[in-house]
This record gives structure tokens, C-alpha cells and sequence, in this order.
């Protein structure tokens, strides 16, 4: 069809869709422009504006255990019951999906988690504390270590070198500490846990090694460590994986002579190590000290350890 037919075709229906118009609203009034709608809709200055698109925070106490089923049978049996777990219950649904309140706190959990993967464990902190910082082998940031645990088992040559200059070789209790899978952990349970194990080395009289940070950590690097300074019992800080909303979580690895080749069986762990539903930091620290002293009484660690108190 040429253009100007075509165009031709386009006018006639607009003039017929317009004629329709008409006669259907003769006394149809003009839309207000936009301006005018904007000046009707805004509240005069001092008015009270009732309107509220914010939700509430779906993270605080009240909201995580407010129940989302509707007329239950046993409502406070239910909230007691949600009180007392962090697993996610009584949440509700809405059809087949999540209520809203439910899926904004598991967004709001996932990305706590999230952050803790991302973030790296703050240096002033380490300086704080006295902690020299090494590497393991991931040069590719934290992407790579999350997807090469292999490179997180192994000490650089620059570490390496870092260590041998600056820690004793042999000492009773050698220290470290690992971000791992969360640096939150580290920096919310250190200031307490790591004073606790210095103080008790000092008064149960047992040499301690110069303690260090590992960057991007994995626990197998305790071989490395034990092949390198050779200590009786290492000591391994380390942030755990998170959970949805829960970041704050860390691991005292221990071994008695780490060395090349050990698995987890020739490891012990106190896990859980947080304030608020786990293991209190700082009685983690004295539990991992008792811990340390039968290592160094019976010359093991892990399953032969355990084997031998059967």
C-alpha cells in the first residue's frame, strides 16, 4: 500500500473513532492537565499526610515471632514455640506462597548472609588486637575463594616467608585466626575469646606462638601451618558459613602436630561460638584451653583423642 493511502486510512479512523467519542460523552469534560492533577492530589502544608508505604522492620523480635496463621488453634503454644527456635514456623501461607511478612524477613536474612560473604574482616581490628595479616593462595579475590576452597588450604610463599621471620617455631599453643565464610564472626566474637586463650596460656605457663590473620582461610590450612612452625596444639579462629540471618557464628578448629596430609579426624571443633543461643565466647575460650591441656597430656587430638576417653 503507498504511504499516502495509508496514511489517508490511519485519518478516516481517527475521525470515526472521534465521532464515536462524541456522541457516546456530548458534555465530556476536559482532561485536567497534569499539573492540576499533581496540585489536587498534594496535601495542603501542614495537613497530616495518613498515607504510609513503609513496612515495618521485618527483622525485629516482634515481627519474627509474630505468627502468620491465621485463628490457630493454640495461639500461644504457637508463639512460645516460635520463641524458642530460630527454624522458620508458623510463618502461614497465602495460597501456595509465602505470606509477605514471611518473604521480607527470608530477603532480609539472605542478605545479612550475603553481606557476610562479601565483606572483608575490618583492619583496625586485626591492628587492635596485634595480628599480623597473611594470604592463602586465592589472588582472585573473594569470588575465587569461594569457588577454589583447594587455594584457601594453602599458604602463600609470601605467608610463608611473613611467617618464618616473625613466630617462633614449637611453641605449646600456636594461634591463628581465619575470616573463612563470615568476617562478622570474627569481629563480633575476637575482642573476647582471644584474650581469654592468651590469659590462660600465661597462667597455665605454656609457651604461645605469635598469633596471625589468615585472609580468605580455610581450615586445611592448619597442615600448612603445623608444617611450618611445628607447634604441639594449633588453635584455628574462624568465621562459620552463615546462615539466613545468622553471621555471627565461629569455630575454634584444633589439632595436636597439624601436619601434611591430616583430614577433620585428627581435628577437634567448638562450634557455635556466639552470644545469644550459642556458645558464649569467652567459655569457649576456657573450654578450648582444657581442651589444648589433654591434647598436650595424651599427644593427640580428634578421633584417637576421643577413642582414648571411651
Amino acid at each position: 500500500m503507498e504511504k499516502d493511502r495509508l496514511e489517508a486510512v490511519i485519518q478516516a479512523v481517527v475521525r470515526e473513532l472521534q465521532a464515536a467519542a462524541a456522541v457516546a460523552a456530548p458534555a465530556a469534560v476536559a482532561a485536567p492537565s497534569p499539573a492540576a492533577v499533581a496540585r489536587k492530589q498534594r496535601p495542603a502544608p501542614g495537613a497530616e499526610d495518613d498515607l504510609r508505604i513503609d513496612l515495618a522492620d521485618p527483622t525485629l523480635p516482634a515481627a519474627r515471632s509474630r505468627s502468620g496463621i491465621p485463628h490457630p488453634v493454640d495461639a500461644e503454644g504457637l508463639v512460645a514455640l516460635m520463641e524458642c527456635t530460630s527454624s522458620r514456623i508458623g510463618v502461614g501461607r497465602a495460597g501456595p506462597c509465602l505470606r509477605t511478612g514471611a518473604l521480607h524477613l527470608f530477603l532480609s536474612d539472605l542478605a545479612v548472609t550475603k553481606d557476610a560473604l562479601a565483606r572483608d574482616v575490618d583492619p583496625q581490628l586485626l591492628a587492635e588486637l596485634g595480628l599480623f595479616p597473611v594470604r592463602t593462595r586465592v589472588e582472585g579475590g573473594k569470588e575465587e575463594y569461594l569457588i577454589r576452597p583447594d587455594l584457601g588450604r594453602q599458604l602463600s610463599q609470601e605467608a610463608r616467608t611473613l611467617i618464618s621471620e616473625r613466630c617462633s617455631k614449637g611453641p605449646d599453643v600456636q594461634i591463628c585466626v581465619g575470616d573463612g565464610l563470615s568476617a562478622q564472626a570474627v569481629e563480633t566474637n575476637l575482642r573476647k575469646i582471644l584474650p581469654v586463650l592468651q590469659a590462660g596460656c600465661t597462667t597455665a605457663g605454656l609457651k604461645m606462638g605469635t598469633p596471625f590473620f589468615i585472609q580468605y582461610c580455610r581450615v586445611g590450612v592448619m597442615n600448612d601451618i603445623g608444617d611450618l612452625l611445628q607447634p604441639k596444639v594449633l588453635i584455628l579462629l574462624i568465621g562459620e558459613r552463615p546462615g539466613l540471618g545468622r553471621a555471627d557464628s565461629m569455630s575454634a578448629y584444633m589439632a595436636y602436630r597439624p601436619k601434611a596430609g591430616d583430614t577433620d579426624a585428627e581435628r577437634d571443633v567448638i562450634c557455635n561460638i556466639f552470644d545469644g543461643g550459642g556458645v558464649n565466647p569467652l567459655e569457649a575460650g576456657a573450654y578450648a584451653l582444657r581442651l589444648a591441656q589433654k591434647m598436650l597430656a595424651k599427644q593427640t587430638s580428634g578421633v584417637k583423642l576421643k577413642l582414648m576417653e571411651a
